[in-house]
């Protein structure tokens, strides 16, 4: 493990990553206030799982061969591209089914699975993040230890743990607040709106990022 005052160092820098608007808090943000903390609460672990996922592919040498392969790059931020615009779609039809049923209805086909998976795919197909990873972790190692992938796995293990602290505070209180605005049927109704415009906004951000290429 690196030293204490490393660990430290590492800690506050990955909390205040966290905490700087990115598509991931914006969806954990969004989906509380448009699902409730359940919702946002399954998108939160998702995408702490996401992020341990690039922790492995960082220690395995993936995302190294992945940054030298600007096609598989693009492909990859066209699929979660993809993935971001159907979710705002699918919010986007949740808000036309609650203006005929109730939005509890609506939310309740979805199971709190159904949301960590959706934040772990959002997290784990994003180019972005892997290619942070593989810039970020490395540079808290100790140099000429045999150890680095091990030592990649604790600080990205430090890192998804984090999050899901911080990511689990944004959805409790996006939640809180987002359970007070559903009682009213068309505050739910927009809320749902706004979390589909965001990630369709989020979706074209992707496609037409270049600074991954």
């Amino acid at each position: 493990m690196p030293p204490f005052d490393t660990l430290a160092t590492f800690l506050a820098i990955s909390v205040l990553i966290t905490l700087s608007p990115g598509p991931d808090n914006l969806m954990v943000l969004s989906y509380g206030l448009s699902g409730g903390r359940r919702s946002a609460l399954g998108i939160a672990c998702g995408c702490a799982l996401g992020c341990f996922t690039h922790t492995l592919w960082a220690s395995l040498g993936v995302s190294a061969a992945l940054a030298a392969q600007p096609t598989l790059l693009t492909l990859l931020k066209v699929t979660g591209a993809a993935y971001l615009a159907w979710l705002g779609i699918q919010a986007l039809r949740n808000a036309r089914v609650a203006q005929v049923h109730s939005h509890s209805i609506a939310q309740s086909a979805q199971t709190w699975g159904t949301h960590v998976r959706r934040g772990f795919v959002a997290n784990a197909i994003n180019p972005k993040v892997a290619l942070f990873f593989l810039a970020f972790l490395p540079q808290f190692t100790q140099q000429g230890d045999t150890q680095i992938s091990l030592q990649l796995i604790a600080l990205g293990t430090l890192f998804s743990v984090q999050t899901l602290i911080v990511f689990g505070a944004i959805a409790l209180l996006s939640g809180t607040i987002g359970g007070l605005l559903a009682r009213h049927e068309h505050a739910s109704i927009w809320l749902d709106r706004m979390t589909g415009g965001l990630l369709l906004a989020l979706a074209l951000r992707l496609a037409f990022d270049r600074t991954t290429l």
